[in-house]
């Protein structure tokens, strides 16, 4: 009996004829173009802004109800459906769309395309905050796992939208991880960093590192302190080598990681407005800010060659989320 049929053979033959290939690697330009139609995803926060994710607040935001006090906390808000607005004041609808619609006009008037999220949940009220919902890496997205219940499912909206686009997705966070956009940043194309809180558990940590780890990129963990949420609030990068910061809300041994990377930092001053530091690097050194920046920390700013363009959204920080919460980028230059 023959050791082997006939057409086993030409099998055998033709597969080592036309053998798979690992190289070049998924995240490469080529690779991208070729299957992708675009490079796709961000390896830092500073370089050139593309593409971003956004979503005008709409009808979802009708389940805010004016009649429901937390006052122990100074909230309006609904512990069982799981909705709260900070402060004593709610905005009217078209009053926070007009701060949101200026913001998208300033990124557009600065060349960058602005992808809207394709629908979202009649009650998912935070769902303009896009950068909790999506989280771009080389070559792809990474979707994460939101952690309060009135924000779960907004996860879902955005990774129905970058699909349409044909942005690959590399991982979604599952099982038990959590893990929120403003709690991933770029320190460098070879460092990320995660806030772990109650918005980002190690699982959650976990699971993007491994995506990392096989694009050759190191993560570091911060743990923020008591029931603060995002690292977002406590730093943002503005250039390769700059960042502001609020140093009172950050680790010791982090601040000094920063200082041994040769990364210059400008502190928050105590009469910047609290979404000072929750600003948007379009470019190297070319910085959206809320309005209300004090004077000391922008000729701070500007000694050190940022330019800083400002729009005004005080009022859509209220709900919770300042300009670099309302922004998910999805393609930029690498630096």
């Amino acid at each position: 009996m023959s050791a082997i049929s006939e057409n086993e053979y030409r099998y055998n033959e033709t597969m080592k004829l036309f053998p798979a290939a690992a190289e070049p690697v998924f995240e490469s330009p080529e690779q991208q173009a070729a299957l992708w139609g675009r490079e796709w995803g961000c390896d830092n926060d500073v370089g050139k802004l593309r593409m971003v994710l956004m979503h005008r607040p709409g009808d979802e935001l009708k389940i805010v109800d004016p009649n429901k006090r937390i006052p122990e906390i100074n909230s309006f808000g609904d512990v069982e459906q799981g909705w709260f607005w900070r402060g004593d004041t709610l905005p009217p609808l078209d009053v926070l769309q007009a701060e949101h619609d200026a913001l998208a006009k300033l990124l557009e008037d600065e060349g960058v395309e602005v992808v809207r999220v394709d629908g979202v949940g009649h009650d998912r009220m935070k769902s303009c905050y896009t950068r909790d919902s999506m989280i771009a890496v080389k070559g792809g997205a990474i979707v994460p796992r939101l952690g309060p219940k009135i924000r779960r499912g907004e996860e879902a909206q955005s990774y129905r939208t970058v699909s349409k686009m044909g942005m690959p997705v590399l991982r979604t966070i599952h099982g038990s991880g959590l893990m929120e956009g403003g709690s991933f940043m770029w320190l460098d194309p070879k460092t990320a960093v995660v806030s772990r809180s109650t918005r980002g558990n190690e699982e959650g940590a976990r699971q993007i590192e491994e995506v990392l780890n096989a694009q050759g990129v190191d993560l570091m963990r911060v743990d923020v302190t008591g029931y603060r949420l995002h690292i977002d609030g406590m730093i943002v990068m503005l250039d390769v080598d700059k960042a502001i910061i609020n140093p009172s809300q950050l680790p010791f041994w982090f601040l000094g990681e920063l200082e041994k990377r040769g990364i210059r930092t400008i502190s928050v001053r105590p009469d910047d407005p609290v979404s000072t530091v929750n600003c948007l690097a379009i470019a190297p050194s070319r910085v959206v800010m809320s309005e209300g920046v004090s004077a000391r920390t922008l000729d701070a700013l500007d000694k050190l060659g940022v330019t800083v363009l400002q729009t005004p959204y005080n009022n859509m920080y209220l709900g919770g989320g300042g300009i670099h919460c309302s922004t998910a980028p999805l393609i930029r230059d690498s630096v």
